[in-house]
């Protein structure tokens, strides 16, 4: 399912930022080769507690590498509201950790991998021990490991990849990822052994990594998954809904990304899909939401968070301060948020100082907090964020069109299996 999901990026395994649901369009980059960063790892001590003047105490550096720009601008901005509020939030409105300013650094990635892993390594160089953000999955993907190699805290953030987890030891998300998505769908089947279940989604790796998860969890569980994959270019979806209709399945997932979004919802209503399979795909951002036309009150929506899905007091404060400072929560919101608690709490742990990344590290495995969405803890396995998710229903259309929580699945239902720490 993405990172959250509507297929619009709609799926699970969203990508990151990715959110399944036809949300803006995203184009997943391919995964290069990571290479070492070549010089400037030695600046670490700009990163940490002490002040260039020796006497008061030195800023914390935070580097966060996002889409500012391009296909998950979006998403990237709901991130960085969240974040913003988030810092606030876990600072008591000091902004600083033991008298130790956290100075964040914006760099743009533009979805772009090659973009964001110049922008890390250029971080990473200048002493910045923390890095955050990641809205795309092609991105984290290739941030974890350099952050390995540098011995560099990286908290993901709306990537939605399972690689993500368990990628090594100084790589931590702040969002869900593509199991959780998954696993939420398959609340929607109940008892899976026996049923046919069918994927209809873009032949990409956003796709593909949803056939994977669909196949991983419900075809474990029993059921029998097949799956109708179109070209990220195909424009005339409706061939690829006829074949979903005739491989009649018990459940039909839809992992959709990008443009079409509106047409495939088109195509399937025309078809009649509706009328004899369950459909489930992913709730994406709130702009998303008219995408969906007539066929909208028809889907069953697994979600990872719209605003006022949580009724939390932490979800309350956070929509109160980006509300405050202009914006407006939706899905990834919680996203930036959550970073901004981990990378405090961890700061903290250090007590004030992030130049031990070590120390870092150890403070957020185990760690469970009182997050936006409910309780949440960071497996110290893996890494893996446990947390809440949600079935969510659609009504009305266009402007009208209103989410509602059906139902709030816990943090253990939807927990991904323990995947071995890569390094």
């Amino acid at each position: 399912m993405r990172s959250s999901t509507a297929l619009t990026r709609t799926a699970s395994g969203a990508r990151p930022g990715e959110s399944l649901t036809g949300g803006p369009a995203r184009k997943l980059a391919a995964l290069a080769a990571c290479a070492l960063l070549a010089a400037g790892c030695a600046k670490a001590g700009t990163a940490g507690t002490s002040a260039a003047d020796g006497g008061g105490k030195g800023p914390v550096k935070v580097g966060l590498v996002y889409s500012k720009t391009g296909p998950l601008a979006a998403y990237g901005k709901q991130y960085l509201d969240g974040f913003k509020a988030g810092l606030s939030y876990a600072t008591k409105g000091t902004g600083a950790v033991d008298g130790h300013k956290i100075e964040v650094e914006e760099q743009d990635d533009a979805g772009d991998p090659a973009k964001a892993v110049s922008a890390a390594k250029d971080l990473i160089g200048k002493g910045y021990k923390v890095l955050a953000g990641s809205t795309a999955s092609g991105v984290a993907l290739q941030v974890g490991p350099i952050a390995a190699q540098n011995k560099v805290l990286f908290i993901s953030g709306p990537a939605a990849a399972d690689k993500v987890t368990g990628l090594n030891t100084y790589t931590f998300r702040s969002g869900r990822q593509s199991y959780q998505d998954i696993r939420t769908a398959a609340s929607f089947v109940g008892d899976a052994k026996g049923k046919k279940v069918t994927v209809l989604a873009q032949d990409n790796a956003f796709g593909q990594a949803n056939v994977a998860a669909v196949k991983a969890v419900l075809g474990a569980e029993g059921a029998t998954v097949d799956q109708v994959l179109a070209p990220p270019s195909a424009t005339d979806l409706t061939p690829f809904a006829t074949q979903a209709k005739t491989a009649k399945p018990d459940l039909l997932f839809v992992a959709w990304a990008g443009d079409t979004a509106s047409a495939l919802w088109t195509a399937l209503n025309q078809q009649d899909v509706f009328t004899d399979t369950k459909v489930v795909t992913g709730l994406d951002l709130a702009a998303s939401y008219p995408l969906f036309g007539p066929a909208g009150e028809k889907i069953s929506f697994l979600n990872h968070y719209f605003g006022g899905a949580a009724g939390t007091p932490v979800e309350k404060a956070m929509v109160e301060a980006v509300t405050a400072a202009g914006g407006k929560p939706d899905i990834f919101t919680p996203d930036g948020f959550t970073a901004a608690q981990m990378i405090v709490h961890a700061v903290e742990a250090g007590h004030g100082s992030a130049d031990d990344t070590s120390a870092l590290v150890k403070a957020l495995e185990g760690w469970s907090f009182d997050g936006v969405k409910g309780r949440t803890t960071v497996r110290p396995e893996d890494h893996a964020l446990l947390q809440p998710m949600f079935q969510v229903r659609l009504t009305g259309t266009a402007a009208a069109a209103k989410p509602s929580v059906e139902k709030t699945l816990t943090a253990d239902e939807v927990a991904p299996p323990v995947t071995p720490m890569a390094g």
